[in-house]
């Protein structure tokens, strides 16, 4: 497998304690470098409202495959949770897209700390994205 960043994350968040636990409850905003090389992928993508940012956590454990999550007292198995420590630390968060220029997007409600690589970007599809 090869996984090749398409960008870098700047962001507020310098350290691990910085981020919030979830993103979509924080009002500050973030810009999402692309890359030179794959900002043709990025036409159109002011269409919408809401993106999926997935991008890598470099500074989680990731041989850790028990967590107590917060509120609770018993280590479940991180598959069943959403801790940042994981074998593959590969995360997942929903923002609000607020501008685009160029290779820059700037958005509402990561929680990336400054630095991370982007991994991909997705339209937020309302009728594809949400279980009914």
């Amino acid at each position: 497998m090869n996984l090749k960043p398409i960008g870098i994350i700047h962001s507020p968040y310098k350290k691990r304690g910085d981020a919030p636990r979830q993103g979509r409850n924080s009002e500050n905003l973030s810009k999402i470098e692309v890359f030179p090389e794959f900002i043709k992928g990025l036409d159109n993508i002011g269409a919408y409202k809401n993106l999926i940012i997935l991008y890598w956590q470099d500074r989680s454990s990731r041989d850790i495959l028990k967590v107590i999550p917060p509120g609770q007292t018993e280590k479940r198995g991180v598959f069943a949770t959403r801790a940042p420590s994981r074998p593959n630390p590969i995360a997942f968060c929903m923002v609000d897209l607020l501008e685009t220029k160029d290779d820059i997007l700037t958005v509402r409600g990561l929680d990336a700390l400054d630095g991370s690589s982007l991994v991909d970007i997705k339209p937020h599809i309302p009728d594809l994205d949400c279980v009914k």
